[in-house]
């Protein structure tokens, strides 16, 4: 049997070893989240994919719109909880020259259309099946979110998303569409 003085001693070491790194490791995380947002600069790749609802789409037929290029997956919660905020911008910013294009990674196009039937967006969401353009995009994190100018030009990075990031979003927008 345990004496009460060797479990407290136990539990004080387990604390230190585990909430004390915890504690530490919690600020820096939310350091690199916020500061998820980075000014990038080149021409956005072109490319063409599938859309779910308009056939082929290119993303040089947008030239000469603020485009906000979205990567998400369906089996990613984050993504999950950015749609609807992506909705909101598109709806308010449509008429100023401003769209949204959704990318899926998910290798299965059903599991996209699973979850875009779960929710209501007006902007085309596209199938990237085979990953070409999140790796001519670098896309790293799950959402990624590359916002372009009217040019063509990448201007704005932001890596994986939490409630309040749809804030810089809005920024970013607002921001080209005076350009």
């Amino acid at each position: 049997m345990v004496s009460m003085t060797r479990f407290r001693w136990c539990r004080q070491q387990f604390t230190k070893m585990l909430v004390l790194p915890a504690l530490l490791f919690v600020p820096a995380l939310q350091m690199a989240l916020s500061t998820n947002a980075a000014e990038i600069s080149g021409p956005a790749p072109d490319f063409t994919l599938k859309s779910a609802q308009h056939g082929n789409l290119r993303l040089q037929e947008y030239r000469g719109q603020v485009v906000l290029l979205n990567f998400w997956a369906s089996w990613c919660g984050p993504c999950r909880k950015e749609m609807p905020a992506l909705q909101d911008l598109y709806k308010k910013y449509e008429k100023f020259g401003f769209v949204v294009l959704a990318v899926s990674v998910d290798e299965d196009t059903s599991a996209a259309d699973e979850f875009m039937g779960t929710v209501e967006v007006d902007f085309p969401y596209l199938y990237d099946t085979e990953s070409k353009v999140s790796e001519l995009y670098a896309v790293e994190a799950m959402p990624t979110t590359v916002v372009i100018d009217r040019d063509g030009q990448r201007r704005f990075l932001h890596k994986g998303y939490q409630p309040g990031f749809e804030e810089k979003y809005r920024k970013n927008v607002k921001q080209l569409i005076r350009e």
